[in-house]
């Protein structure tokens, strides 16, 4: 049966109020070009002009089944209507995560939504329903199958939600309603060490004021305290221990330790009322809190660790161990979602060691806090901050600082450049809001150290300057990049403008690439949250050049992705592109405005396409021949056998997940090579377990090429470890930074690798059995299941055998012997 009451054409009287309503975005094209659009759009969505090779993407695809009413029915619309009326659809990606082996691990987004008839705020708490989840994988030749986990919700509160009401079950439905109680939607997700990936809190939906049975009232979504695993060897979820506060919204990062820090979020998001904890009431969760992955148990870090923050605050492990705050994050509505939300304007980070936060600037602009003593403002000023001595450090430190220099403060406003692009500066400063964070590749100095971290955002939508919302309407053009300096406790905040995008971008989801680029693809001309329905699509993706700064126009998908679309890199260097699940048109039904020039709002699209940049089609590209399965962040060396001499870039990435454009755990590693001989690089691995923390990564190795074009191969998985024997030294081991002006010099590299004092450096990856091809399956096939084999190499040295034991004998029956067998090959090498 094809759905048509999914594809509502609006009455023309409606029709036009509604496109009268959008008449605003006359605006929106003006404000791109007062903020230095590069292309020559007018920020209406329509392409730009594109030169030279940008790349292409594959025709739309997606799951060909919908379950109705017990049975499996192949179809190729969204949705398909039940006995009942209502309608099941197929789960589109609003969450994707990469698995390894061409899987895909997803999350539906709003399911339930197109069965409102009158308003999704009045109905949604009665006829919504637990998201779905699916696991997609790609063949050869990009044929997908798809798998449905088991619990396929995710199996979080069976039993019902506990649900923190206002009326105690008088005026609500929240105990009517266990189909839509562990709601995946607007749970963030991390992957953990082992390759399991674990998503945290998620929704509860009820009406509140509302009636059993009728759908009317006033919808809520409750953040929820769960936490769950998703076992990629089985395909199945499990729960893990609860928060001890509800989040709709958070976001999470790994630590150097291993640990997930999780923060923000909002406990009840239309009504943030608590009679219980008045004060907190009207804001987002300032609490923060760490999951420990070894016992599966959260811990609450207590009143120095508590920040207000937006919802899906951008945030970034930095190689001193600290966690940054980039200044970006989620507003649910137009003014914002906190009453202290001024307090999002400021970058800072949290000391996971001390459970502390260091506030460092004013996003955008260059008011240096630390420098002037306010390196502890935002804790001092947070309401439900009880700890006696916080504000008397604060005043201490701002005291020290100003006897030591009484002009710190002035001079730091003084040295806000006037120029041409000081408009620009000004408005995107501060919050931003529907915008993506990318941590630009971590790149070792001349001594081998990481000190300088780099990130970049664009588009989005601004506060405005001194208005302190971060909420805004039209998105705008600006790209800056934000700089923190690390050595050790010492921080250095800087920010500077990059070239703008080819025009304003809301929602637009950033993929870091292995030929040092950024991509941006989807999203909108309009924030489609603020009023739905009336944005216009953006189609075409766009380039980020690390060395010129500049954007650069590419190819434009098939398909329009505004409100929850994903982009994701896949292992052999293409882009998986999917998602959009609108919310409803002016929240009431989808009344699909296409044809006046507006987004896609037929429902929520389940398809998928893949990106190929230019470097993927190319017959020059890289190959690894031997590498690595496993590296132990020991500081040591390793060898990698390529097909080329001239490879001169080694880099990790890991593995993504990401949800609301959020990946907290997204980073790019570039790793120094020491020595080469001919096709063998041999490269130093990092002992700072902040700058590759424990977890699944892909190695791509590249050139240059003649034509100026960086190369990359296609990725081989490799798992990092700690190093077991360095479990009593610190976790994050700088090394003092290279003198400035110091150049990278193998030579030095070198030298400093044969008179270093190894202690526990060790030289883990030899070839086994002199360089014999071994049928030992990586540790990526074991989780992954993935048939083939590849040349790799072994690990000859005791500690590094226990520790691949401990991993391969945690792993499902699939590593069972194996061990045994990979000990005996190393040991009589």
């Amino acid at each position: 049966m094809r759905l048509d009451k999914t594809y509502k054409r609006a009455a023309l009287a409606s029709a036009m109020a509604l496109a009268i309503a959008g008449t605003p975005a006359a605006y929106a094209g003006l404000l791109g070009g007062l903020l230095g659009g590069d292309g020559e759009s007018t920020g209406d969505g329509q392409p730009s002009d594109v030169t030279g090779d940008v790349g292409f993407f594959s025709e739309p695809f997606s799951e060909p089944t919908i379950q109705v009413d017990g049975e499996q029915m192949a179809t190729g619309e969204r949705c398909i209507e039940g006995a009942d009326g209502s309608l099941q659809c197929k789960p589109t990606a609003g969450t994707i995560a990469v698995l390894g082996g061409d899987r895909f691990l997803y999350l539906n987004a709003l399911e339930g939504t197109e069965n409102a008839e009158l308003a999704v705020i009045a109905q949604f708490g009665e006829i919504s329903v637990n998201d779905q989840s699916r696991v997609m994988t790609l063949d050869e030749n990009d044929q997908p199958t798809w798998v449905k986990p088991t619990p396929i919700d995710g199996g979080a509160n069976p039993d019902g939600n506990d649900s923190t009401t206002l009326t105690g079950g008088l005026l609500d439905t929240s105990n009517n309603t266990a189909k839509n109680d562990g709601a995946l939607f607007c749970a963030d997700v991390v992957f953990l060490p082992d390759g399991r990936m674990m998503a945290v809190g998620g929704t509860d939906y009820y009406s509140e004021p509302g009636i059993d049975g009728l759908p009317v009232g006033v919808v809520e979504l409750e953040g929820l305290k769960s936490s769950r695993i998703f076992d990629p060897a089985t395909n199945t979820w499990s729960q893990s221990g609860d928060m001890e506060f509800g989040r709709w919204y958070p976001s999470l990062v790994s630590l150097a330790n291993s640990d997930v820090f999780v923060a923000s979020g909002v406990t009840k998001l239309l009504k943030p009322v608590y009679p219980e904890d008045p004060i907190q009431s009207g804001r987002n969760v300032a609490q923060t809190e760490t999951y420990d992955t070894e016992n599966g148990t959260w811990s609450n870090n207590g009143t120095a660790a508590q920040r207000s923050l937006p919802l899906f605050p951008r945030m970034h492990l930095l190689p001193n161990g600290h966690v940054f705050y980039n200044a970006g994050g989620q507003a649910f509505n137009p003014f914002g979602q906190a009453y202290d939300q001024a307090l999002w304007n400021i970058v800072g980070t949290y000391n996971p060691e001390s459970k502390q936060w260091t506030d460092l600037g004013y996003a955008g602009l260059p008011l240096r806090l630390n420098d002037i003593g306010l390196g502890a403002l935002s804790t001092t000023l947070n309401p439900t901050n009880t700890d006696p001595d916080q504000v008397e450090r604060l005043l201490g430190d701002l005291v020290g600082a100003t006897l030591d220099d009484p002009t710190a403060a002035i001079n730091q406003l003084l040295e806000t450049p006037v120029d041409d692009q000081s408009l620009e500066r000004a408005i995107g400063s501060g919050m931003r809001g529907s915008t993506f964070s990318i941590q630009l590749p971590l790149r070792p100095d001349a001594n081998g150290g990481y000190h300088e971290s780099e990130f970049l955002t664009a588009g989005g939508v601004p506060t405005y300057g001194a208005a302190g919302s971060p909420g805004g309407y039209f998105p705008i053009s600006s790209s800056r990049i934000d700089t923190v300096t690390t050595n050790g406790a010492d921080m250095a905040y800087e920010s500077r403008l990059t070239g703008s995008l080819n025009q304003p971008r809301w929602y637009g989801s950033g993929v870091m690439m292995p030929d040092n680029s950024v991509m941006v693809f989807s999203g909108g001309t309009r924030d489609g949250v603020v009023a739905t329905g009336l944005e216009g699509a953006i189609i075409q993706s766009e380039r980020f050049d690390i060395e010129t700064e500049t954007w650069k126009p590419m190819a434009s998908a098939n398909r329009e992705r505004t409100y929850h679309n994903t982009a994701v890199l896949m292992p052999d260097g293409r882009v998986m592109i999917g998602g959009h699940s609108p919310i409803n048109t002016a929240y009431a039904s989808f009344i699909n405005l296409d044809e006046l020039g507006f987004a896609d709002y037929a429902g929520r699209d389940p398809s998928f396409e893949i990106y190929t940049p230019p470097y993927a089609t190319r017959d020059d590209r890289p190959v690894i021949e031997k590498a690595p399965v496993a590296l132990m962040t020991n500081g040591g060396v390793f060898d990698i056998k390529t097909d080329r001499p001239n490879v001169d870039q080694v880099m990790l990435i890991r593995r993504k997940a990401t949800t609301h454009l959020v990946d907290g755990d997204q980073r790019a590693v570039e790793l120094p090579i020491v020595d080469r001989n001919s096709a063998k690089v041999r490269v130093k691995m990092t002992a700072n377990r902040a700058v590759l923390p424990e977890g699944q990564y892909m190695m791509f190795i590249s050139y240059e090429a003649d034509d100026g074009m960086r190369v990359p191969s296609e990725s081989t998985p490799v798992r990092v470890l700690a190093d077991p024997s360095g479990s009593d030294s610190a976790l994050t081991q700088q090394l003092e930074p290279a003198p400035a002006g110091a150049e990278d010099s193998d030579g030095g590299l070198i030298d400093g690798l044969l008179n270093a004092d190894v202690g526990t450096l060790l030289q883990p990856i030899f070839d086994i059995g002199s360089g014999a091809t071994s049928a030992v399956p990586t540790l990526g096939q074991l989780e992954d299941g993935t048939p083939q084999l590849i040349n790799e190499l072994g690990v000859a040295f005791e500690g590094g055998i226990s520790v691949l034991g401990d991993t391969i004998t945690s792993l499902p029956e699939a590593g069972e012997g194996l061990i045994v067998d990979f000990t005996d090959q190393s040991t009589e090498g």
